[in-house]
């Protein structure tokens, strides 16, 4: 029969933070003695706590079941047709810096995060090479926060409202998903909020550390006979390594879990977030980088670039027993997104204004029953959202807004309708299939006539199916096949015009895959658990940046192939000792891309050919291990190492950037005194002080690929909690 293995997703220590945030003048690095006597005072508060007074952790570390929610249709690891990860609260949390996503995600075989360090584009992230080209933000890749999507309709997404501090779980679908999500489902990311525990409590957290780095949280949280709540506020300012790439976000977030009775749930969120500095220092090229990696380009300071931001999300997911077997679920959301970016130039400098709406509402119904005599598990439902943006440019008269350029509505529409079954063939075999539609559409309308009418429409459609299998193989192993497509319509922002004027690139398409993939997962005894998968992508119409003297602009390759193999293996020796261990290896080249000139007469001549190239922003090899201590008394040490193989910069793969190892160390403790828990921790990054670069971008103008890395730094805080017994 099929057997349900997994890995224990370990919880966070009940953690709150103390202190006062404000004690620094913001941009003040710790000197050596400051971070000396910090340490020592941590170290001592940790030494002074008497053994009797620990709080006491679980030390059991055999494997349990692990349900896998972000596949529409919930199910357990092992029964899922598809390559999985799944984080757990504890190492999204527990003597983290909590400055972005890939602090936790790094362990993930095929995932390659870039830019934790330059707020104003967002973390990049690509999954087996969707979303490398991104310029900002996230392409490529669903990311749901709660079940509500965090991707806006046309495919752009972001992280900036991710509160890591009240974040239990992350799961992640490697490889296309479209048959799920619809538009932009290279991979998906599913972030689940954290809830409030049966004691009631609150808890405060407090870190500083290098480069003007201070983070304050405050979070409580409980259940009463109905209703499960937390609340959460966080306030983080980091001056930044490089100059001008200070910033400043402020989050609050809401989650209430509501049991209407009768197995009727209503789930309400809410969360607000203020980023009114997230500065670009930009791109530098090779000599400044190598001369002088913390500075930044001369006109990114001159016309003072970057973004600032302020974003209301609400949420509500409503879900209820329909008839026998049967259960329906309806969600629905409403996010208002201001932003501001300010630019160096193209064609002169310029600064961005968006103010946007983006809505949607979704219903589902999954019944569990028979179909021709075999046990099935269905899922239909149908999906619509709605993105408005106001969009204006005005001129950047050296960091001041000046006259009006631009001027024009876009609307962007997506619904979809989907299926998936699946079906329990016989005690090994289980058998699933897919099949989802979307159809989205762009609408512009100019409002700035004077150099013309750029209004316009492009609907776009796409079917997507899939296919999988699940086979149980003797002494708790399972080897799985799929067949999965990825629909990914470009973003209002890459259908911008190369022309410099509005309305859409009428040169640009929709990119589409197909993923062929196998795998196999299970346990090696009752401590170990690993995942292998191999894939081979087939990307028709791959969407490629380019940069046109700061600003970047997207095109379409002919094809391109992507081959690859991921591994992943956690094991637990003792009960105190956790390692994981993750690698991935990644061939992604065009196949066929040619970039063609017209002549007046419309005869076309190949400018540039590209066929053979590696995919810029993409990795060969990537490799990553962690060993983990906890002892009993509640004291624990991690260590981790990110070895990163070479890229290229660009899509002739003249400029490589070599490859990295980072080594990355954190300690902490947990100390009880009665119902107050107290949780120092310490951490150094980049340990081996290694020099690298911590985003590269694709295809820039004037060799300014590089945004170099901090060296090693530090950061250190406490938490305390208080149980409200």
């Amino acid at each position: 029969m099929l057997r349900r293995v997994g890995i224990r997703c370990y919880s966070a220590p009940a953690s709150v933070i103390i202190g006062n945030p404000r004690k620094r003048e913001v941009g003040m690095p710790l000197s050596q003695s400051s971070r000396a006597r910090l340490l020592g005072l941590l170290l001592g508060i940790v030494g002074s706590l008497p053994a009797g007074l620990v709080a006491q952790q679980s030390t059991t570390n055999e494997l349990e079941e692990i349900i896998v929610e972000a596949t529409v249709l919930e199910r357990s690891l092992d029964s899922v047709p598809a390559a999985v990860s799944v984080i757990g609260q504890d190492e999204i949390q527990v003597g983290r810096q909590q400055l972005g996503l890939d602090e936790s995600l790094t362990r993930v075989p095929g995932l390659f995060m870039q830019n934790r360090y330059n707020f104003a584009r967002d973390l990049r992230i690509s999954i087996r090479g969707f979303g490398a080209r991104s310029a900002f933000g996230i392409r490529g890749i669903k990311i749901l926060v709660d079940g509500i999507p965090e991707t806006l309709p046309d495919g752009q997404g972001q992280v900036d409202s991710i509160d890591l501090g009240a974040t239990s779980r992350i799961e992640v679908i490697r490889g296309p998903s479209s048959s799920l999500y619809g538009n932009a489902s290279g991979g998906v990311i599913s972030i689940t909020s954290e809830q409030g525990p049966e004691i009631p409590f609150v808890s405060a957290r407090i870190s500083s550390g290098d480069y003007g780095f201070q983070r304050l949280q405050i979070k409580g949280g409980g259940q009463t006979e109905r209703v499960n709540y937390l609340l959460s506020y966080s306030d983080l300012e980091i001056d930044g390594y490089r100059d001008h790439s200070e910033a400043k976000n402020e989050q609050f977030s809401g989650r209430f879990n509501i049991d209407l009775g009768n197995d009727a749930r209503f789930l309400a969120i809410i969360n607000t977030t203020d980023q009114p500095i997230s500065n670009d220092p930009g791109g530098i090229n090779a000599a400044q980088a190598a001369d002088n990696p913390s500075s930044a380009r001369d006109r990114n300071v001159a016309y003072d670039t970057g973004e600032a931001l302020d974003q209301t999300r609400l949420g509500f997911v409503y879900t209820t027993p329909l008839g026998e077997n049967g259960e329906l679920s309806a969600r629905s959301y409403f996010v208002s997104r201001d932003f501001q970016n300010k630019l160096p130039q193209f064609p002169v400098a310029d600064a961005v204004a968006i103010d946007r709406d983006f809505s949607g509402l979704g219903l589902s119904y999954s019944h569990s029953g028979m179909l021709g005599g075999i046990p099935s598990r269905l899922i239909v439902g149908f999906d619509t959202d709605n993105q408005d943006d106001a969009r204006k440019r005005f001129r950047n008269n050296q960091g001041t807004l000046g006259e009006l350029l631009f001027d024009q509505s876009e609307n962007v529409t997506n619904w979809g309708v989907f299926l998936q079954n699946e079906l329990t063939v016989s005690d090994s075999l289980l058998v699933s299939f897919g099949l989802r539609y979307d159809e989205v559409e762009f609408d512009v309308e100019d409002h700035f006539l004077s150099d013309g009418d750029d209004s316009g429409t492009r609907t776009l459609d796409n079917v997507a199916p899939m296919v999988g299998f699940v086979y149980s193989l003797e002494n708790d192993l399972s080897v799985y096949g799929t067949i999965s497509t990825a629909f990914e319509a470009p973003t209002t922002t890459e259908f911008a015009n190369p022309t410099g004027g509005g309305g859409f690139n009428p040169n640009l398409d929709p990119q589409n895959a197909t993923n062929y993939e196998v795998g196999l997962r299970g346990a090696l005894g009752e401590r170990s658990f690993f995942e292998m998968a191999l894939f081979n992508i087939d990307v028709d119409d791959e969407l490629i940046s380019f940069d046109a003297d700061g600003r970047d602009f997207f095109q379409n390759a002919g094809s391109s192939k992507r081959t690859g193999a991921e591994f992943s293996l956690v094991t637990n020796p003792t009960d105190r000792i956790r390692t994981t261990l993750s690698a991935s290896y990644g061939d992604f080249q065009f196949n066929d891309f040619q970039v063609l000139s017209f002549d007046a007469g419309g005869v076309a001549t190949v400018e540039d050919d590209f066929s053979g190239s590696r995919i810029p922003g993409t990795v060969k090899n990537q490799l990553f291990g962690e060993v983990r201590y906890t002892h009993p008394s509640g004291y624990f040490g991690a260590i981790d190492l990110l070895h990163i193989g070479e890229q290229f910069a660009n899509n002739s793969n003249s400029v490589k950037v070599d490859d990295y190892t980072v080594i990355n160390v954190r300690f902490g403790a947990e100390k009880a005194f009665g119902s107050t828990i107290v949780s120092p921790f310490f951490g150094i990054n980049n340990l081996t002080d290694e020099s690298y670069n911590t985003d590269i971008r694709i295809n820039a103008f004037g060799g300014r690929y590089f945004e170099p890395a901090p060296d090693r730094n530090i950061y250190a805080g406490v938490a305390v909690r208080f149980d409200l017994r």
